[in-house]
């Protein structure tokens, strides 16, 4: 009987466990998002989330606590959790909530550039008849992966004390305690629990535990956020250099101001919970910059279903400015960071290459990318690696110099020819390792993004396809074919430039057609920085590319223009950042976007490639108050019930001034995606020059092909700082075009030009 009783109880605590396993396997993390805060008190926000959670916990207040992991109670409301789909369906359905959703991975977008946009200088960069030493005053948060706090370029020599409104703070973690804080590096925090919720659901260790450990603190064991903090903020570097390579002094954008990181992100990623966690303390921490080189995958969700659409929208209702990244997908249609409020940033390059000379036997000297310092002593033959295949591989896979299709013997001694695939994720370097181990001495690697450079562990370099054709021809005609490729070589002014990167997302907006994507370009490739030692060859510095390095560029600047005009809202200082952007290179033709070099537009480069002297003095500014944010959201389809939630406040979209279409936000750009006979955009100008006299703003518009534009009035007169003038450019169909048409419109007062995009889609006739 003891016997039965105890097969029983054994039984049943396994179904009981199997009941619990189950239930644990169906939850995933959610982040229930509840709009803006109208409660100060955080224990009460706190206590209200446990409730929520309880309700459907069958009223279990220690379930709901267990499941509960982040509470956001300062910048906005909401909470993330561990619910099944049907809790979450019911939390979605209850009074106050706005959106409800998973707990989504979000993807990083992974110097001389400070010279060739127009600062040069070491730690002052004074620009004539500015002054930006109030730098020491703005703060910059950089949600990212961390910081290396060691680096040179936070150091805090000779900087002033904190400023007195932070109220921010160190927070101590695994190699990382308070005193690697200092009046340079002012506030550190990181974020895990939606991390490693995620990692439990998956059963895997998704970290890469071979060349590099995480830290659980804010210290950064990727680089990835060093590098762009550097970028946009770093002290001045006497000896910055890549392996002996683009040696010389180097600094951030704004070397004086203040930086606070918000690590969110890890090796796999950074998740949807911990984003709005960082962006809620930020706001509570009293930041005035927030930095993100991150985003989503495109197509992008819905506004407020995206965690740096919320953050960021909440940041920018309390005046500060939000920068983006447009992401690295290259394609149309596949820019990301849409929102209106956010700065959103395309990657061009400098005028500086990473260049190996190869040289083939007949004599013929030609360059490919390439970040290898490693040289060839000699000549050796060259064959293409299809016919090195080895194994089950067919001489087409074994082109691509794939993993274990190369035969040894046959690559003994060699260079390579090898393929890359477009846009494809396979590693450049781990090409560069498979070869090596096959026995090769080189490798020549033919692909169509030939504007990387990539830190081979061979001998080796990209060439484009022409290129690359012309070294099969040559392998092909000749009985013994040879190449010898030697070590990388930093070329400055070699190029036109600068040019879009072939990776930058492109515009349109898939989300709101209306609003231009991306905004302004910058630099991002093969950018120095500082760099995190704690990976593989204890560098301090390395060359990376992406918009991720573009972002912290407009950050840079956006700290300098704000050290200027600290009174600013974030849409004053975007307008002055995108009003005085260029669209020409250097040499003072349009620019170009690489990998065919077609002609840029600003599906590419937005208002085009910034200016930041120029942008801290922009003449007049496209102001947004939070009321046209709201009545955006109304005609983009919210209604009174959400613009409440999400605001807090009395606002109805009757209240507010009526956008017929999103077109009408008081953007720095016109897009109209659906031109009919005609379409009229008004837009509002605000005098932000210090005008001694009257100053007169005069219209100049270079219509988009097949589109007529008029501009009424053509005359802005301005008497005073802070005055606003209202224009209206209507748009009428002359010629039927296929697909999008571009032009500009540009205010012009003596040296001063205030510049705004048009970009105009006609729609078929309904005829």
């Amino acid at each position: 009987m003891s016997s039965s009783h105890n097969i029983f109880l054994g039984l049943f605590i396994c179904v009981l466990l199997a009941h619990v396993t189950t239930i644990f396997t169906y939850a995933k993390v959610y982040v229930v998002y509840m709009g803006g805060n109208d409660s100060d008190d955080p224990d009460e926000i706190l206590m209200k989330n446990h409730q929520m959670l309880a309700s459907v916990h069958s009223g279990s207040i220690e379930e709901a606590q267990a499941s509960h992991l982040y509470s956001y109670k300062h910048g906005f409301r909401g909470f993330a959790a561990r619910l099944t789909d049907d809790q979450a369906l019911q939390i979605s359905k209850m009074p106050g909530v706005v959106s409800v959703f998973e707990n989504k991975r979000r993807s990083l977008h992974t110097t001389h550039s400070w010279d060739f946009i127009g600062l040069v200088g070491e730690e002052t960069m004074e620009i004539p008849g500015v002054s930006t030493k109030d730098q020491v005053n703005v703060i910059i948060g950089f949600i990212d992966t961390g910081i290396w706090p060691e680096s040179a370029s936070f150091s805090d020599t000779d900087m002033p004390p904190v400023p007195a409104g932070w109220k921010g703070k160190c927070q101590s973690g695994e190699a990382f305690n308070i005193t690697h804080c200092n009046r340079k590096l002012i506030g550190a925090r990181y974020y895990l629990s939606g991390y490693e919720a995620e990692k439990q659901d998956k059963l895997e260790y998704i970290d890469d535990p071979k060349n590099k450990r995480s830290y659980r603190s804010a210290r950064d064991s990727n680089g990835h956020g060093t590098h762009t903090a550097s970028t946009a903020a770093g002290r001045y570097v006497m000896d910055m250099n890549y392996k002996g390579l683009a040696q010389g002094g180097a600094r951030g954008g704004a070397p004086m101001a203040r930086v606070a990181v918000y690590k969110t992100c890890w090796d796999s990623g950074c998740y949807d919970a911990d984003i709005l966690a960082a962006f809620d303390d930020a706001v509570r921490d009293g930041v005035h910059i927030v930095s993100l080189s991150l985003g989503p995958d495109a197509p992008q969700g819905d506004y407020f279903s995206d965690s740096i659409s919320i953050g960021s929208f909440h940041a920018v209702s309390r005046g500060i400015t939000v920068v983006s990244s447009v992401g690295n997908q290259g394609t149309t249609g596949s820019a990301t960071n849409l929102a209106p409020w956010i700065i959103t940033v395309a990657a061009t390059s400098i005028d500086r290459e990473f260049t190996a000379k190869i040289q083939m036997g007949n004599g013929v000297n030609l360059k490919g990318e390439s970040l290898s310092v490693l040289n060839m002593t000699a000549p050796a033959r060259i064959i293409p690696a299809s016919i090195a295949n080895g194994g089950y591989f067919t001489p087409y896979q074994s082109s691509y110099c794939l993993e274990s299709s190369l035969n040894y013997t046959k690559t003994r001694g060699k260079v390579l020819l090898c393929r890359h695939a477009e846009r494809s994720s396979e590693s450049k370097v781990a090409k560069s390792q498979i070869v090596k181990a096959a026995g090769g001495v080189g490798m020549i690697l033919v692909d169509e993004d030939v504007d990387v450079a990539i830190p081979f562990v061979i001998p080796a370099a990209i060439v484009g396809r022409k290129v690359g054709k012309r070294i099969l021809s040559y392998i092909n005609s000749t009985r013994k074919p040879t190449s010898q490729i030697h070590s990388s070589e930093a070329v400055i002014g070699s190029q036109h430039a600068p040019r879009v990167a072939s990776f930058s997302s492109k515009g349109p907006n898939g989300l709101t057609p209306e609003i231009l994507k991306p905004d302004v370009a910058a630099p991002g490739l093969n950018i120095l920085a500082a760099w995190s030692p704690a990976i593989g060859q204890k560098m301090k510095y390395n060359i990376m590319s992406g918009t991720s390095m573009a972002c912290p560029h407009v950050t840079g600047i956006v700290a300098l223009i704000k050290a200027v005009n600290p009174s600013w809202s974030p849409s004053a200082v975007k307008s002055a950042i995108m009003t005085t952007a260029s669209i020409f290179d250097k040499s003072g033709k349009p620019m170009r976007v690489d990998p065919e070099g077609r002609r840029g537009n600003p599906f590419d480069y937005g208002s085009g490639f910034i200016d930041p002297t120029a942008a801290l003095d922009p003449g007049l500014v496209y102001d947004t108050t939070p009321a046209n944010y709201k009545a955006f959201l109304c005609s983009i389809g919210y209604d009174d019930k959400l613009l409440h939630l999400i605001t807090r406040d009395s606002s109805t979209c009757k209240s507010q001034t009526s956008f017929s279409t999103p077109s009408a936000l008081n953007y720095p750009s016109i897009v109209v995606p659906d031109l009919k006979s005609n379409f009229s955009v008004t837009r509002t100008l605000t005098c932000v020059g210090k005008p001694q006299k009257r100053t007169i703003y005069r219209a100049l518009v270079s219509p988009p092909r097949g589109v007529e534009v008029d501009v009424v009035p053509q005359r802005l007169v301005f008497d005073t700082y802070g005055q606003k003038m209202n224009f209206t450019a209507t748009f009428r169909s002359s010629a039927p075009s296929q697909g999008y048409v571009f032009g500009y419109l540009q205010w012009k007062n003596g040296k001063s030009r205030v510049t705004t995009p048009l970009v105009v889609r006609t729609a078929p006739s309904d005829v």
